[in-house]
């Protein structure tokens, strides 16, 4: 079996049944990858993102799979006997980071204004790269004839300003009143069947907030990032059917359900990809008994960091995207600007490690593919870390040379040092940033175990532990492509929410019956009927500044409504589908792990080990080097390997 057809031992959940293979895809900004599920086999490869096209890469990697499958291409035969599949990418949230997009134009009535958007820092710079000057506002008290002719003026002034997407938000008592009125007239004055007509946005009908600002800034986010997505999720999407899958596309969310493309809120793709890794090592820890499972997933620009505790993945109620706040949750998910791919230099006789990247185009410069920077990746070549003629499963050839040049060239020369000297010199800068920005994340606990994935994320784990104090560290078997893999856990979930008309039980039964409503509608266009799906209920109760939230029981409410303050119901309704569950345990066996020979490094020739060569329970001691397709750890001296039947290590800190 070649390298890049291992599979893990992993099996599909029981319930409900599978009755096709599971695909799960995460287009990363270097790499995308594709892990397959079929029955307790897990099939995993890796293609280079081409971001000038990103379905070429989603089928590029396809093809792939289906190599890796049935030893030769076929994409027909691998779709057809896929269920489903869920997909992630990182398209808006890098269109976002470098603002291209619509230029935004926003409409302002009732009580919010342009500068209750712009209170600070964060929220003025987005502003001003995503909306500018293109702001109008409205007066609430104008009626007919003059609020026709200032809604007029309004689009007008933004069309000749450059607008070419407009977001309504009002503010206040009125709100939904007043952009419903505005809505009827640009409708009657602006037939959006017209060629040429500026699609037109409506905050209340993105979320339901009482809070102005948040909302008001959610609904500009998605206005923002759903022309990107659209594009190209529906071209995907169109490619897909001409192969007659059985299933429409799912676009795996943020809150870590999924749902087919005409069904998904642009925004809720914003760091979808992390969410995917997060999910995983829920699993990981649920299936393991962590209690405190700090994880970082390192690829080729970030390390996206994350925490589960007692089970739960850490989250905010009110997610931020670049640090403003929205209506939506969203996975507390750190993004520090450091991975393989990082360019590496000397500033002020220092060495600066990222936030650029040279991403998979130029690569790094033992890619031969034009890179003249300095990476890590380089550096862990020179460093005899890794063996050109087994990197990325041996189908990418890396260049000792290129990285030699370009490590002498923008490090070891300005630095007065030589070329092994500059290469450990930038392990030691690399790994002390990511150790800070996991110490910046989270308090680190007696208990807390360390989990590494990713293509970068093992490398040189046990540095990264020692430097942050921990003395456990979980490496998956699917680590490579473990955000891919952890997509796999999601559910077709839909929400909808909607304020209390009354606070009564009058009140919420109105509400409840339209959320049903919709809900069915929508679960309906997945295929599924509301009676096969899991339904959850919460009130959420804001009464001046405070807010609670509260979850009704088998619909039943268990505590008294205030008489005033705003009171909405929240409706989720979940079918589940077929995804894999987690195998295998530690500390049975104890067997010696076989090494298949030496590996010449600067810390001399450490014993190396073959990932796919081990049998369960097999175990060895540092300073070694385990190597498998897609990753590469360095054992330190101190630290013990073992490699379970799932393919999943534990390293240990004696």
């Amino acid at each position: 079996m070649s390298a890049a057809r291992e599979s893990a031992a992993v099996a599909v959940a029981a319930s409900p049944a599978t009755s096709g293979k599971l695909i799960n895809i995460d287009n990363g900004g270097t790499l995308t990858d594709i892990c397959v599920i079929d029955g307790a086999k897990v099939y995993r490869t890796k293609t280079v993102t081409t971001p000038y096209d990103l379905s070429k890469c989603l089928f590029d990697g396809l093809v792939k799979a289906s190599r890796v499958i049935y030893g030769k291409d076929d994409l027909l035969s691998l779709l057809l006997s896929t269920e489903y599949i869920r997909y992630s990418t990182t398209q808006g949230t890098n269109a976002l980071v470098e603002r291209k997009g619509p230029r935004l134009g926003l409409i302002l009535g009732g009580t919010l204004t342009a500068d209750a958007l712009q209170k600070g820092e964060q929220q003025r710079g987005l502003f001003s790269g995503l909306v500018g000057a293109r702001v109008e506002a409205i007066d609430a008290k104008l009626e007919g004839e003059a609020l026709e002719a200032a809604a007029i003026k309004a689009i007008n002034a933004l069309s000749s300003g450059g607008a070419n997407r407009i977001v309504v938000a009002y503010g206040g008592t009125a709100r939904d009143g007043g952009e419903v009125q505005l809505k009827r007239l640009l409708l009657r004055k602006f037939p959006p069947q017209l060629l040429g007509a500026i699609p037109v946005l409506y905050s209340h009908e993105i979320v339901d907030d009482a809070d102005d600002t948040r909302r008001a800034w959610t609904a500009l986010f998605n206005a923002f990032l759903h022309p990107a997505m659209e594009r190209f999720l529906y071209n995907a999407e169109h490619k897909l059917r001409e192969y007659r899958t059985r299933n429409p596309l799912l676009i795996f969310r943020n809150d870590g359900h999924s749902a087919r493309v005409a069904k998904t809120t642009a925004v809720k793709t914003y760091s979808s990809g992390p969410r995917g890794g997060a999910e995983g090592a829920r699993a990981l820890a649920a299936h393991y008994g962590f209690k405190h499972l700090l994880s970082m997933d390192v690829g080729g620009t970030t390390t996206d960091i994350g925490l589960v505790e007692d089970g739960v993945v850490r989250a905010h109620q009110y997610g931020k995207v670049e640090g403003v706040e929205t209506s939506f949750p969203l996975c507390d998910v750190v993004s520090a600007g450091v991975g393989g791919s990082s360019i590496i230099k000397v500033e002020n006789g220092k060495i600066r490690v990222g936030p650029e990247s040279v991403g998979g185009a130029p690569g790094p410069a033992c890619f031969g593919l034009g890179g003249k920077e300095a990476t890590m990746t380089d550096a862990f070549l020179l460093m005899g870390l890794l063996d050109p003629a087994s990197f990325f499963g041996g189908e990418l050839k890396i260049d000792a040379a290129r990285a030699s040049a370009a490590i002498t060239e923008r490090v070891a020369k300005p630095l007065g040092l030589s070329e092994q000297q500059a290469a450990q010199a930038m392990e030691d800068a690399w790994v002390a940033k990511i150790a800070a920005s996991l110490k910046d994340y989270t308090g680190i606990k007696p208990d807390t175990t360390l989990a590494a994935f990713g293509g970068a994320g093992p490398f040189v784990v046990c540095k990264v532990a020692e430097a942050i104090g921990v003395k456990r560290i979980i490496i998956p078997g699917l680590a490579a492509v473990f955000s891919a893999f952890g997509i796999g856990f999601s559910d077709i979930a839909h929400g909808f929410e909607a304020p209390l008309a009354s606070n009564d039980a009058a009140g919420l039964q109105a509400c409840r019956e339209q959320l049903r409503e919709r809900a069915q509608r929508a679960m309906f266009a997945e295929g599924a009927s509301l009676e096969q799906c899991q339904i959850e209920e919460t009130l959420r109760i804001v009464e001046g500044k405070d807010e609670h939230v509260v979850t009704l029981k088998d619909g039943k409410l268990t505590t008294s409504l205030p008489a005033k303050g705003r009171v909405s119901l929240a409706l989720q309704a979940l079918k589940p589908i077929s995804h894999a569950t987690l195998s295998g345990s530690f500390g049975q066996t104890g067997k010696a792990a076989m090494s298949g020979g030496k590996r010449a490094t600067l810390s001399g020739d450490l014993p190396l080990y073959r990932v796919e060569e081990q049998a369960a329970g097999t175990t060895a001691e540092g300073p070694a080097v385990l190597e498998e397709a897609f990753f590469t750890c360095r054992i330190e001296k101190g630290w013990r390997f073992e490699i379970n039947a799932a393919g999943d290590i534990l390293l240990s800190r004696a």
